[in-house]
């Protein structure tokens, strides 16, 4: 299947480690062991701020003296003393009370007030690529030193950066801040970071290290721009969400619905509507994972025509069918042909065997979708014409296979034509061989035979056999 991620040309970055932080200077020595660097004279500029500057090819590491959650302005700093930079990373400690193991990534910007380093109600422009990144390749490795990966929140400055910037972290306290062994684990992704384009989540929710949300990029094709826990969510108004959008380049949103109160959920849904952005749940994250995010859209906006709570699916075999396409193209380049299948033959099928049903359609060449009560709507879709005609005989042949499970059943094809024959329980019957309702009627019903004052009354003694027949009446448009 094509990958749904595109690789980025290449950028000059720019590594900010300081002489105060202990895990930066442990990231730093192993930077400078793992390639050929030279050491440049420090712009007349910067000598108050910078104490080192090294280059090697497109990569310069700069040591500032002062922590860098103070550096505001660093990057327009930078450029105008003649090193300019298309992304910044900070390599960094993380310090926490519960002592945690912990490699972790995140962005900058202060939601509220400015307690660390930059300016109240301000975000950096986050870089989601290099997060992406940088937490992958961290979580390659650092099982084997006892290590956990984590993406953060955002939080402390600096806030006041026009280029995108992004924190790689060695956490909890002093003993792992020197670690070397975290310190090449770091720096190892610091020196690989891909800068390879995927879909952009905004994530709303959930604790500060937002457990949800590093799964979601361990585990699909997104990554995160700025991310809110529950605590921050008071600070989130229309203004920071639209600075929070523009500076992750966010096409979507995430929220952890489980930990947020149904007042925050509707206020992010709100802000989100406002900003012409889709809700997607994890499993429609899960879902998109392999298919090209404008493919998806196209087909999600399908499923929001015939239900706005709908939950797209893919087959096996639209999945593979999609390769065929360039991605390239645009959601209003492509025309979707719809398939309606009868109403009534998909609600038969389902009663019989749901599962099975599934199963029938993820083998398929189709896009269908789940409705709220987990079952599967009649609607389906699709880009390939001939493929929709071809899938409306597959599916009456295979809903008949079902059917056949519980009923005596016949298609007269010339006529389009199904008959159904169900042989039930009809509690007339037993009422009239005295038969009480009750758990008697549950035997019956259920196949075992009932004795009433001596007489044994068996299941086929009050079944009735009703032949239902109805044309299937599919629709292609």
């Amino acid at each position: 299947m094509q990958n749904t991620i595109e690789k980025e040309s290449s950028t000059n970055i720019i590594i900010i480690c300081s002489t105060v932080d202990l895990a930066g200077q442990n990231i730093k020595g192993h930077l400078l062991r793992s390639r050929d660097w030279d050491q440049l004279e420090v712009p007349q500029a910067l000598v108050e701020d910078v104490s080192e500057v090294y280059e090697s090819d497109d990569l310069r590491i700069v040591e500032v003296k002062e922590h860098h959650i103070y550096q505001d302005g660093i990057d327009e700093k930078l450029k105008q003393a003649g090193i300019p930079c298309d992304l910044i990373i900070f390599a960094s400690k993380h310090r926490s009370a519960d002592g945690r193991r912990l490699l972790t990534s995140h962005f900058t910007g202060n939601p509220g007030s400015a307690d660390f380093g930059g300016n109240p109600g301000e975000l950096a422009v986050a870089a989601p690529f290099a997060l992406r990144s940088i937490l992958l390749s961290m979580s390659e490795k650092a099982g084997e030193i006892g290590y956990d990966v984590s993406m953060e929140s955002t939080h402390h400055g600096p806030s006041d950066l026009k280029v995108p910037s992004v924190y790689a972290e060695i956490g909890s306290s002093e003993s792992e801040w020197v670690d070397p062994d975290a310190g090449a684990i770091v720096a190892s992704a610091i020196l690989g970071v891909q800068q390879e384009k995927c879909p952009v989540a905004l994530g709303f929710g959930g604790g500060h290290y937002a457990a949800r949300q590093t799964n979601l990029i361990f585990g699909s094709d997104v990554t995160f721009g700025h991310n809110f826990p529950d605590y921050q969510i008071p600070h989130v108004d229309g203004k920071l969400f639209r600075q929070a959008v523009e500076k992750s380049g966010a096409e979507l949103v995430y929220c952890d619905r489980k930990s947020m109160s149904s007042g925050a959920r509707k206020k992010i849904n709100d802000l989100a509507e406002a900003s012409g952005l889709e809700i997607f749940r994890e499993s429609d994250i899960m879902e998109m994972k392999g298919i090209p995010f404008n493919y998806f859209l196209t087909f999600l906006d399908k499923v929001r025509d015939h239900d706005p709570a709908g939950r797209v699916k893919f087959s096996e075999g639209i999945r593979n069918k999609l390769d065929e396409l360039a991605t390239g193209m645009g959601r209003d380049q492509v025309a979707v042909t719809t398939v309606k299948v009868d109403p009534q033959l998909i609600k038969l099928t389902k009663s019989v065997d749901l599962e099975a049903l599934k199963k029938v359609l993820q083998s398929s060449d189709m896009v269908y979708f789940e409705l709220d009560d987990s079952t599967v709507s009649n609607v389906f879709f699709t880009f390939w014409k001939q493929d929709a005609e071809g899938f409306l005989l597959f599916m009456i042949d295979e809903c008949i296979k079902i059917l056949k499970e519980r009923y005596d059943t016949e298609y007269i094809f010339d006529e389009n034509v199904l008959c159904i024959t169900d042989d039930r329980f009809n509690p007339d019957l037993a009422r009239k061989m005295g038969v009480l309702p009750g758990p008697m009627f549950g035997k019956l019903a259920g196949g075992e035979p009932v004795t009433i004052d001596g007489k044994i009354i068996e299941p086929g003694m009050v079944r009735e056999r009703i032949k239902k027949s109805f044309v299937i009446n599919n629709a292609i448009f």
